[in-house]
């Protein structure tokens, strides 16, 4: 098992990080998750690069691009709608 922490775009709030532990806490393979709003970093535990990449995916498609990814208007909006449903099902 590996664990890695990367940097994501977007982060803003409790929410967002809600939205990012619950979702990728469905991704098989994945453990361990924690979000930093302090650091905009998430860290996770995954056994092969097909679940980092999954991850990467997921968050992208969440509105939480990997820094250094493209950042477009529509994902920044995803992140929006991503950080309200965070704040509701605390």
């Amino acid at each position: 098992m590996k664990n890695t922490t990367i940097q994501v775009q977007n982060l803003k709030c409790g929410g967002c990080a809600n939205t990012i532990l619950t979702q990728l806490s469905k991704v098989e393979g994945i453990s361990d998750v924690l979000v930093n709003n302090d650091t905009d970093e998430v860290s996770f535990n995954y056994t092969s690069e097909e679940e980092f990449d999954a991850v990467k995916t997921k968050l992208s498609d969440l509105g939480y691009p990997m820094v250094g990814e493209q950042n477009s208007l529509p994902k920044k909006a995803k992140s929006f709608v991503s950080c309200a449903v965070g704040r509701m099902t605390k």
